[in-house]
């Protein structure tokens, strides 16, 4: 063990907290190096013998930032604190974003699956061989661990934003939280649902003025993007769903969002949305200031509520 933990040294990157370890050398090449220094040993055994030295497969996580605010970690401890006091008050919180947009068609798909042949896809990923682009816009509901997707065709705006938030309203919301008339919204700075978006603040004003609702909006800070509730407890869990298959009709990527699951209980649902949606649209002047819209005092270009205007 000592000889092959000696080996591993070299090539072995791992993390400080837990003690993981990982190494960038296959097996074969540290059977074979075992054997330089006269052990007999295959490079079957090399698997058990590198998971008692705590080693283990790993693939590169996206968390480290180029650009980081100096206020990141006190943002993200007031996300915590308000998502506590409206889960305390039984008040919905919904982690929304839009994921990755998809190319509809027999495209490859990473990941593999159980078959007894592989299936065959197109060579190359032109979008120009696509039967369509899905922009699918996601609502995870936190108190619930149950998530609500939308999947349009056209392009992700804050009116399309609105739209999915709003179809959640209608077919789960009203009936979920009787009497809450107050969301929390917690959602990256930048895409449709973008801090600095004046199209994203009306068109939550149109929505709450609709529903006579009030909506409170917490940002995550620049390259924190990844902490955000809905990419680890829904889309990983969609993407896991469908790896290796190809998205070859909307339908098809309806079902594998429909058929996400996992044993703590998390479903979702998905519906379509055949609509265009304009872009480069632009609110004058009057229209921003007849926006009901009030900052909290700490950071208010990520922290702000909107209410309805008066009737």
């Amino acid at each position: 063990m000592k000889a092959l933990e000696q080996i591993l040294q070299d090539a072995t990157a791992g993390d400080p907290l837990s003690g993981l370890k990982w190494t960038r050398k296959t097996t074969r090449k540290l059977a074979e190096e075992l054997k330089g220094k006269e052990f007999q040993v295959g490079h079957s055994t090399i698997p058990r013998l590198v998971r008692k030295l705590r080693y283990t497969l790993r693939s590169n996580q996206k968390r480290l930032s180029r650009k980081q605010d100096e206020r990141r970690d006190e943002q993200m401890r007031h996300l915590t604190r308000m998502r506590k006091r409206f889960l305390k008050r039984k008040l919905p919180v919904l982690s929304v974003d839009c994921k990755k947009k998809e190319l509809i068609g027999q495209f490859r798909n990473s990941g593999r699956t159980w078959r007894q042949q592989p299936l065959q896809v197109l060579e190359t990923d032109f979008p120009s061989d696509a039967k369509g682009k899905a922009v699918p816009y996601g609502i995870y509901d936190v108190g619930y661990n149950e998530g609500y997707m939308i999947v349009g065709v056209s392009h992700e705006t804050a009116e399309f934003a609105m739209t999915a938030i709003q179809r959640w309203w209608l077919e789960v919301g009203q009936a979920r939280y009787p009497g809450g008339q107050h969301i929390l919204l917690q959602a990256d700075s930048g895409g449709a649902n973008a801090c600095d978006s004046w199209l994203w603040k009306a068109a939550l004003q149109t929505l709450v003025d609709r529903f006579g609702i009030t909506i409170t909006v917490n940002h995550y800070p620049p390259g924190a993007s990844k902490w955000n509730l809905i990419e680890h407890r829904m889309f990983c869990i969609i993407s896991q769903n469908w790896a290796g298959q190809p998205l070859d009709t909307y339908e098809t990527m309806l079902k594998f969002i429909r058929t996400s699951k996992t044993q703590t209980g998390f479903r979702c649902r998905a519906h379509f949305d055949r609509r265009s949606y304009q872009t480069k649209q632009k609110l004058s002047a009057d229209q921003k200031d007849n926006l009901n819209l009030h900052y909290d005092r700490l950071f208010p270009e990520w922290n702000y509520t909107i209410k309805p205007h008066d009737t």
